[in-house]
């Protein structure tokens, strides 16, 4: 009986361990959503972390998603100074000749990056795309080449760029995957200025006289949508990234090759639920956290100050993270600035889920025979040192 019992009781702790819960998140693989899409990805903005992912490395016909790297080197530009919103661009005869989603520039026609960088996110405008893509760097061409070597620089293992657009009737060697699509998106939206784009549900160029309306349409009907990018074509059926924050926490999901706009816009909508649904992200700031006692040092005291500390946790957990500060009782000099002195771990019960570093804020060099003759001298005889 007893035999009989423990076993019983051995099968219990496995079975109970192989559905137990991490205090932190783990794999992407734990639950199954049946999306309907050839593959998808669900991030985490702010850590990078995979949340769900479904086939998330095939190479993939992206469509017009293509333009949020397209997007990324235009902020990446105009960030740093290269290019300005009320620059002036003059559209080629190439880029007036660009199909599929338009707004119809004339080979001449000017307009500033503002209006063409809202024509690209709201309309998906691929002649916006290619007119910007010379103004930064003369030739469709070259920008091309820009765009597979900041792939390259992302770690986007499975992408290769033809286009600006995603336009794919003549192209053989251009794709990506759902993981690279959400490594670009990331990189994208850490650029604040694109979401007041992205977010925009209607807008207008050429002094109002055309309408520009989102081809996201989680924008207007989601809650917490702040963008990001759609696309589709034959090939690459129905895709987007689609981007939404709450709590503090955003989110970025990519659909590619469903076989309707509206079935992406479900599944986009289902990543999105189930990763606000189940995680959350803990932050504590960095912070001072006073001093600390130096022995044989030109000084008696140094300030330290602990990094900051960001992690995904499973949302049930995130009220109850706790931590510890790990510090020696002091210090020997010398000290230098920058130098790791101790930790602060998080624990959600007793699991360590992280730990980040406490550092000194200042230089405290080791004392030498002289400064201590010195330091007799002054205390004395009243010598100043």
């Amino acid at each position: 009986m007893k035999r009989i019992l423990c076993a019983f009781l051995a099968l219990f702790c496995c079975v109970f361990g192989l559905f137990s819960i991490s205090s932190t998140v783990s794999a992407a693989e734990q639950v199954d959503l049946h999306l309907d899409a050839v593959s998808a990805v669900l991030m985490e903005a702010e850590t990078g972390k995979i949340l769900y992912e479904q086939n998330a490395d095939e190479q993939l016909p992206p469509a017009s998603i293509t333009k949020i790297m397209t997007l990324l080197l235009v902020m990446e530009a105009i960030d740093a100074g290269k290019i300005k919103l009320t620059d002036t661009v003059t559209a080629s005869e190439r880029a007036a000749s660009m199909g599929g989603s338009q707004i119809y520039l004339k080979v001449g026609e000017q307009m500033n990056v503002e209006d063409l960088l809202k024509s690209v996110v709201i309309a998906s405008a691929n002649d916006a795309a290619a007119a910007l893509a010379e103004h930064l760097c003369g030739s469709v061409e070259t920008f091309v080449e820009k765009m597979n070597a900041r792939a390259q620089q992302l770690g986007m293992e499975n992408t290769h760029f033809e286009n600006t657009n995603g336009l794919d009737d003549t192209t053989t060697q251009h794709y990506t995957s759902a993981r690279d699509v959400a490594i670009m998106s990331r990189a994208l939206i850490a650029h604040p200025l694109i979401l007041q784009y992205s977010s925009i549900w209607m807008d207008s160029i050429r002094d109002g006289a055309f309408g520009l309306t989102n081809t996201n349409r989680l924008v207007r009907f989601y809650p917490g949508a702040t963008g990001l990018k759609t696309g589709s074509t034959s090939k690459a059926k129905f895709c987007i990234s689609a981007t939404a924050e709450r709590d503090g926490m955003h989110l970025i999901a990519v659909i590619m090759g469903s076989p309707t706009r509206d079935i992406r816009n479900e599944e986009a909508k289902k990543l999105l639920d189930y990763g606000f649904a189940n995680f959350a992200v803990y932050h504590d700031a960095a912070a001072d956290l006073g001093e600390l006692t130096v022995t044989g040092g030109l000084q008696d005291i140094c300030r330290v100050r602990m990094d900051g500390f960001t992690m995904l946790v499973n949302k049930e957990n995130v009220s109850s993270v706790t931590r510890k500060v790990n510090l020696p009782p002091e210090l020997a000099a010398p000290v230098a600035k920058g130098q790791k002195i101790g930790t602060v771990s998080y624990y959600v019960g007793e699991e360590l889920i992280g730990e980040c570093n406490v550092l000194a804020t200042e230089t405290v060099g080791k004392i030498s025979f002289f400064d201590i003759f010195l330091r007799m001298l002054k205390n004395c005889f009243g010598v100043d040192g």
